[in-house]
């Protein structure tokens, strides 16, 4: 019997193959084997069967090769899309500031609505290469802000490239990371005051990256071009407003409960001192929003301190710095004020994160134009006190208030000496 439907199977696929016609033909053969008496009816209900069962892994095995083909077809046409992550945010904010004997109309009081909205496709372009771009909205192109103001009778709101790089991280050389265009700080941030958290630099950078237990040393360098051919000496690189950046962080347990994180930046601009041309004007550079010098060199020294195992957790953090190059300039004697420094607190209560930070900036001791645009309305001069207390009501939905209180000599044009100025904001933002 085995003989008999071994033989028949055989023939069956010997002679008439496939195609669409293959399960008519084999079953005509196994009738044919039975009208001449080849085969019982026993042996023919037999191979009917068997002929059944493998016509189905056959088809099986075509779907198969099918599928895996129009899988390959997809991912050369999508491939990308396998490989892109979009993320992004929305925040709606009610904006107050309040400066001391500002005007109220026409000054620089606020109390307003706004909105950010950002929106990010990352792509792994090939196991060591990656992408991405970024667009946020704005009242304008400025640096240090993506808020959108809720005016002017529903207009469409402004949307502009807020990120645009490459990211090189080769894996012969595991946690170096290179970058060009315009990228994400690619130094650690552990406070605001020498730079603003939206400031997005470009240029060129490379950070290294080395764990050892749970020791992690980090490193960067980097060249920002701020401005090409500022002083109108020729266009060779070497005449653009630069600055140029180093920094070394260490991080590591120097007890069971306790992660201490250390570290020292350097930023020196090139290019900035201004200029006085024939006839007289004076070139802007990067003075601005309570600067009176003409020069920066920040040299900064930062760290953090975490503390685990408490019924509440903690972590104090500061930094501070010295703007090395600072010295009067057009008949201003404020060279002297140089220094910088700001501690912090933070914890959770309840649910509730909350963070806490003093800070004192003198008039040079960083750039005006670069710091927080928050604390007493983004102008240098000044000290004082920021609270925020941020609660989750869901996943990546949050409500946040943050509310500074601070003495400002150059936020307001009427009090040019320790004027009161306060801002509360209150955010809802959601991630995605």
């Amino acid at each position: 019997m085995n003989s008999i439907k071994s033989w028949v199977l055989r023939s069956a696929t010997l002679v008439f193959c496939s195609g669409v016609a293959h399960a008519g033909v084999d079953a005509k053969l196994l009738d044919m084997l039975l009208a001449n008496g080849s085969i019982t009816k026993a042996q023919h209900a037999e191979l009917v069967r068997d002929l059944s069962r493998e016509q189905r892994v056959e088809k099986r095995a075509n779907k198969e090769k099918l599928d895996k083909k129009d899988f390959t077809a997809f991912q050369q046409l999508a491939g990308w899309a396998a490989s892109t992550k979009l993320t992004g945010d929305m925040r709606v904010r009610n904006d107050n500031i309040n400066i001391e004997d500002e005007r109220k109309n026409g000054g620089r009081d606020k109390d307003r609505q706004r909105i950010r909205a950002r929106l990010a496709a990352i792509t792994q372009v090939n196991p060591e290469v990656e992408a991405g771009i970024q667009i946020a909205t704005g009242n304008s192109a400025d640096r240090r802000s993506t808020n959108q103001d809720m005016d002017a009778y529903f207009d469409k709101k402004a949307v502009w490239l807020d990120l645009g790089y490459i990211d090189y991280h080769p894996l012969s050389v595991p946690g170096l990371k290179l970058f060009a265009g315009k990228m994400k700080q690619p130094w650690i941030s552990m406070a605001d005051v020498a730079w603003d958290n939206d400031i997005n630099p470009e240029g060129f950078a490379a950070q290294y990256v080395r764990k050892s237990g749970t020791n992690t040393l980090t490193s960067s360098v980097s060249y920002m071009i701020l401005k090409d051919n500022v002083d109108g000496d020729g266009v060779e690189w070497d005449n653009d407003l630069a600055v140029y950046t180093g920094q070394v962080a260490y991080a590591f347990d120097p007890a069971d409960a306790l992660r201490l994180t250390l570290g020292v930046s350097i930023n020196d601009f090139s290019n900035e001192e201004q200029q006085l041309p024939s006839p007289p004007e004076v070139v802007v550079g990067l003075r601005g929003n309570g600067n009176t010098t003409d020069a920066f060199k920040l040299f900064e020294g930062f760290g953090q301190l975490d503390v685990i195992g408490l019924p509440l957790p903690l972590t104090v953090y500061g930094q501070y710095i010295v703007n090395d190059a600072s010295r009067d300039f057009l008949g201003v004697e404020d060279g002297s004020e140089d220094t910088a420094w700001l501690l912090g607190l933070r914890t959770n209560i309840a649910g509730v994160a909350l963070d806490y930070t003093y800070r004192d900036v003198e008039r040079n001791a960083v750039v005006g134009t670069l710091t927080d645009s928050d604390f007493a309305s983004g102008y240098t001069g000044s000290s004082g006190h920021k609270l925020k207390a941020q609660y989750d009501f869901l996943k990546n939905f949050n409500l946040t208030v943050s509310w500074f209180l601070a003495e400002s000599d150059a936020a307001s044009r009427i009090k040019l000496n320790d004027a009161e100025v306060q801002t509360l904001m209150i955010d809802l933002n959601a991630k995605f």
